[in-house]
């Protein structure tokens, strides 16, 4: 561009010369003419340089040439980003990008070393409700294969979805029974109703707040089932319905510190929770108009201030209550056409392992239970409960590791079951969790059984000594 207006100021210079009669006189003006344009030339390179970064500002304003020579913008260094630009650049996650896939599986063994592992026909067998695995003939079974999806799909919502691929199905060939079959265990959404997060709603499946352990994820208790006594009130722990939690900021700041510590938490469930369910239990079709109404508060206490000896300690108590009205199943098939009355209320007091601790949960109440001698089902009192020790170990050749003892007492009907069969049970169980490496968990244990077998058509109680071992591997 600057040779152009060159050659056309030359050129008109050029042609206001006079002709060649005034050669002479001409010969002054054109070192006159050259000076002005090496002055232009310098004028123009000086303009250039100061406004090289606003290139493309100059090249629009300047006229357009005949024949504009190509402009090297990328030569031009980029002005430096704003603030705001920087914010911009970050997209945000999609929501399928928040969410995450986990999960575990249980394997177990167990052996009945001594007692009844049969009995004649209307005698009771040594069998739990909690372990189908603990009978006659049988050797390795799966527990539990559990995948969970979870995440947030925005700042106000998460999800929550989790199927088991270790259930059983029966009467599949002259009353067989299959395993392996998957059925759902959890599906609900979260609705937060704060930007802190102490408020929840919950909609769909999911646990119904009773009982400590029932809270308490499987893979995460450090004993191999639920005790008997607080199973009872919500056998497999979930209904469908709505739930609303509240998690001061004070409680979660406890609850974070014992989640960094490795402690085996119950899981934020909220320290007061209050609900309504269908209430008659997990996959199962409502049956009535009425719903299961429960609460619960739990609340979690530092004990420093007690001395030395206390600090980093918390002890956590609480209690819950549950109304309701069941209809069992019946024999031979069928649901019952009568609801009996379901209540009861119960307590927990947790002192987390520092290294030793304690654990203890109890209910009282009243449910559906058979009578044999009636024939039918009426509503009868229960109450049970347990009572563990436990301590743990951070480090070891074996690595980390959690010996505890356990005593469990029930007595009173078994809603989930057809008939809704009474339970008698006493048990004694000693055991160990070691874990070698992080994903992987082995629990062995020894049990001291004395049961009645969840079946009303069967009468007493069988006694036996068990050996257990499971061994869990997380992903």
């Amino acid at each position: 561009m600057v040779q152009h207006f060159l050659l056309a100021a030359t050129a008109c210079a050029v042609a206001s010369l006079p002709g060649p009669a005034a050669a002479q006189d001409v010969q002054p003006s054109i070192a006159d003419l050259q000076r002005q344009i090496d002055e232009l030339k310098a004028t123009i390179a000086e303009l250039k340089a100061q406004r090289a970064p606003a290139a493309p500002a100059t090249l629009a304003a300047t006229p357009p040439a005949p024949s504009p020579a190509p402009v090297q913008v990328a030569q031009a260094p980029a002005p430096p980003p704003s603030p705001a630009a920087g914010k911009t650049a970050e997209r945000p996650r999609a929501w399928y990008d928040r969410l995450t896939l986990r999960g575990y599986t249980q394997l177990r063994l167990n052996e009945i070393v001594s007692g009844d592992r049969n009995a004649p026909a209307g005698r009771s067998r040594l069998r739990s409700v909690h372990d189908a695995g603990i009978g006659d003939n049988s050797n390795f079974t799966f527990r539990r294969i559990r995948l969970i999806l979870q995440g947030d799909v925005s700042d106000r919502i998460s999800l929550y979805f989790q199927p088991d691929f270790a259930t059983n199905v029966s009467n599949q060939v002259g009353g067989e029974r299959r395993e392996g079959f998957g059925q759902l265990r959890d599906a609900y959404v979260d609705a937060f109703l704060d930007r802190e997060r102490t408020f929840r709603l919950r909609f769909g499946q999911s646990k119904v707040p009773f009982g400590w352990e029932n809270m308490q994820s499987s893979s995460n208790r450090l004993t191999l089932d639920r005790s008997d006594g607080i199973n009872s009130a919500v056998p497999s722990e979930r209904d469908l319905g709505i739930v609303a939690y509240y998690t001061p900021p004070a409680v979660d700041r406890i609850w974070d510190r014992l989640i960094a510590d490795g402690q085996k938490l119950f899981g934020n469930y909220g320290a007061f929770g209050i609900g309504a369910f269908n209430g008659q239990g997990t996959n199962r079709t409502e049956t009535n108009d009425g719903l299961m109404t429960v609460a619960m508060a739990t609340w979690p206490f530092e004990l420093d201030a007690l001395g030395p000896a206390f600090r980093g300690q918390v002890l956590e108590v609480g209690g819950a209550a549950l109304r309701n009205r069941v209809q069992p199943e019946i024999r031979p098939s069928g649901v019952s056409p009568v609801s009996y009355a379901d209540e009861r209320v119960g307590f927990h007091a947790i002192l987390y392992p520092q290294p030793f601790g304690l654990q203890a949960e109890w209910n009282w109440g009243r449910g559906p239970e058979f009578d044999p001698v009636l024939g039918s089902i009426v509503t009868r009192r229960l109450n049970g409960g347990y009572v563990q020790g436990m301590a743990r170990v951070r480090r070891s050749p074996l690595g980390p590791f959690m010996p505890y003892a356990r005593w469990q007492r029930y007595r009173g009907g078994w809603k989930a079951l057809t008939n809704a069969p009474r339970l008698e049970t006493d048990e004694w169980e000693l055991g160990i969790e070691f874990q070698p490496i992080p994903p992987i968990e082995l629990t062995l244990a020894w049990s001291r059984m004395e049961r009645r077998e969840a079946d009303e058509r069967r009468d007493g109680r069988a006694e036996g000594n068990l050996i257990r071992t499971q061994l869990q591997w997380n992903y």
